[in-house]
C-alpha cells in the first residue's frame, strides 16, 4: 500500500483535451529499426502533466526515460500514439521556442563567459526573449551565480556549470522545461543544494518541469508526481503523486511521510 504522501494517480486525460494540460501523450510507442530488426524503446506509454506542474520520470536503464524527452521536445517522431504540448503538435511547441532542455552535460561553449553562453539562445536561430522572461543576469542571480558571470566553464565547477545550462534554458521565458540527469555526475552535496534550489526556481518561475532521474530520493523531493517505468520495453509502471508539503528543504527528507514514500518508489522499482 501506497502511504499518504504517495497516491497512484488515475489514467490521464486525453491529449489536448484539457487546456490546462502541458504535456499529454496517450499510448506513445517508440520503436527503432536496426540491422538487427526493431527494438521497442517505449510502449504505450500515456502520462499527463498540468501547467505549472513537476513531474520527475524513474525507472532503471533502458525504459525509455530519455527516450520520452526527446519525443515530447520533438526530437524524436513517436511509432504510434498521440502526444500533445501547450495544447498543441510538439512541433509547434519546438517552433515557437516554448521548450527549454537541461542535459547531464552542461555542454557550455568554452570560448564564452557564463553570460555569454547563457545569451546563447537569445543570439541564434532569431531567438527573443518573450515578454515577462527574466534577463540573462537576472537568471545567473536567481540560480546563485551573481558575480560570476564573466568567469569562463573552466573556472567553474560541475554545479556552477549546471546552474549556467539552467539559465540558458530559462532565458527565451519557454513554458516548458525538460531535464535529462541533470545532476547524475555531482557529488552528493552539490546535487541535494542543487535540488533545493531547482524547486526555487520552478516556484518563482511557474515553469512546467519533467525532469528525469535515476536517484528514487530526488525523484520524490522534486515532484508533485513520479512516474515509474519498467524497462524492456520501456513502459508506465505506476504513477504516483506525492503529497510532501511545499516548499520543501532536505529536512523533508528525514520525516516518516518520505521515508515510506521513498519506500513505496523502490519496492516498485525492485519490481521493473
Amino acid at each position: 500500500m501506497a502511504s499518504q504522501a504517495a497516491r497512484v494517480l488515475s489514467e490521464p486525460q486525453a491529449p489536448g483535451s484539457d487546456t490546462g494540460v502541458a504535456v499529454a501523450c496517450e499510448d506513445v510507442t517508440v520503436r527503432f529499426v536496426n540491422e538487427r530488426g526493431s527494438v521497442t524503446a517505449l510502449d504505450k506509454v500515456s502520462l499527463s502533466v498540468r501547467r505549472g506542474g513537476f513531474l520527475t520520470l524513474l525507472g532503471p536503464s533502458g525504459c525509455g526515460k530519455s527516450t520520452l524527452l526527446r519525443v515530447i521536445a520533438d526530437l524524436i517522431p513517436p511509432t504510434s500514439g498521440s502526444l500533445s504540448v501547450l495544447g498543441d503538435r510538439p512541433v509547434v511547441a519546438r517552433m515557437n521556442r516554448d521548450i527549454g532542455f537541461v542535459f547531464q552535460d552542461a555542454a557550455l561553449l568554452p570560448w564564452r563567459t557564463a553570460l555569454e553562453n547563457v545569451m546563447l539562445p537569445l543570439e541564434v536561430g532569431g531567438g527573443a526573449r518573450r515578454a515577462g522572461a527574466r534577463a540573462p543576469k537576472e537568471l545567473l542571480a536567481m540560480v546563485g551565480l551573481s558575480g560570476w558571470e564573466d568567469a569562463y566553464p573552466h573556472e567553474l565547477s560541475g554545479g556552477m556549470r549546471q546552474r549556467v545550462a539552467i539559465a540558458r534554458a530559462l532565458v527565451s521565458g519557454p513554458k516548458l522545461l525538460l531535464m535529462d540527469e541533470p545532476f547524475g555526475a555531482l557529488d552528493e552535496i552539490t546535487r541535494d543544494r542543487l535540488n533545493e534550489e531547482l524547486l526555487d526556481v520552478w516556484a518563482s518561475t511557474g515553469t512546467t518541469i519533467l525532469f528525469v532521474t535515476h536517484s528514487l530520493y530526488e525523484a520524490a523531493f522534486l515532484a508533485q508526481q513520479v512516474l515509474l517505468l519498467a524497462a524492456r520495453p520501456g513502459r508506465v509502471r505506476e504513477r504516483v503523486e506525492v503529497a510532501l508539503p511545499s516548499p520543501r528543504r532536505l529536512a523533508v527528507r528525514e520525516t516518516v511521510e518520505f521515508v515510506k514514500l521513498a519506500g513505496h518508489l523502490r519496492r516498485v522499482l525492485e519490481g521493473c
